[in-house]
């Protein structure tokens, strides 16, 4: 059984949490948080704490928190020589505090507290200073995932960036999508199916195969019709810049 202590209250810890707590040889035997009431949903008081001063000892500490809160609460955890790791995709291994071992737990996936995720489909992305201490990482992830990955600082923030793309970036696309539905009397859901359909064909050809639509065809009489039926300024830019991204793209074949 490997003892961990969580440290965070925001989406990624409570996702953990309850992906440990399904996993028979996890332990979460305490979680850190400022407001203890956020996590009496899933934890009895006992094992919940908002003092530094009160952790107990466990086999890893998984700081799950903003990337800014990464170096002071690191720097504030009142032993030594622990296994200490962090969740985040875009900030180094380096950044967590000498005086502890260090080692990344990122769980790359988009979390929402109000959306349940299937914590066996996630990939966890490891890193650790030496193999003993990746060797139990390994076991945690494993305990809770079946899909795991060796990626180091520089490769995890090109992770991240890659990630940003094709997750927040998309998302906001299609809230401009509802936007736009949302103005002329239009379902949103109507375009649910051509999202999935849109997300499904990755699975079996690269993005640049699955690419469609006015900009791969360097339609310019379709393109100009959507420019001049957009009025909102944010949402042209957007247009044209990704019009001339795809269409610049198509040049270098």
């Amino acid at each position: 059984m490997i003892k961990v202590v969580v440290l965070g209250a925001g989406n990624v810890a409570h996702h953990l949490i309850t992906a440990f707590q399904k996993a028979s040889d996890i332990n979460v035997s305490q979680v850190w948080a400022r407001d203890n009431g956020s996590f009496e949903h899933l934890l009895r008081s006992e094992f919940i704490c908002n003092d530094l001063s009160q952790l107990q000892n466990a086999d890893v500490y998984i700081l799950a928190i903003s990337d800014d809160a990464i170096i002071s609460l690191s720097a504030q955890l009142p032993f030594s020589d622990k296994l200490v790791v962090h969740t985040s995709g875009s900030v180094a291994m380096e950044a967590l505090n000498d005086k502890n071992r260090k080692g990344v737990f990122y769980p790359l996936q988009t979390f929402s507290k109000s959306k349940t995720v299937d914590f066996r489909a996630v990939p966890i992305c490891l890193e650790a200073i030496n193999d003993t201490d990746y060797k139990t990482l390994e076991k945690v992830a494993k305990a809770i995932s079946k899909v795991t990955y060796t990626i180091n600082s520089d490769q995890r923030r090109a992770l991240h960036l890659s990630a940003v793309f094709v997750s927040n970036f998309v998302n906001h696309l299609y809230q401009i999508g509802q936007e736009i539905c949302e103005a002329n009397q239009l379902d949103f859901t109507i375009l649910q199916p051509l999202i999935l359909e849109t997300a499904d064909k990755i699975l079996t050809l690269s993005p640049k195969e699955a690419q469609t639509g006015p900009a791969k065809r360097q339609d310019t009489k379709t393109i100009n019709a959507h420019l001049n039926f957009l009025t909102d300024k944010n949402q042209k830019e957007i247009y044209k810049l990704l019009t001339k991204s795809i269409i610049d793209n198509g040049k270098k074949l």
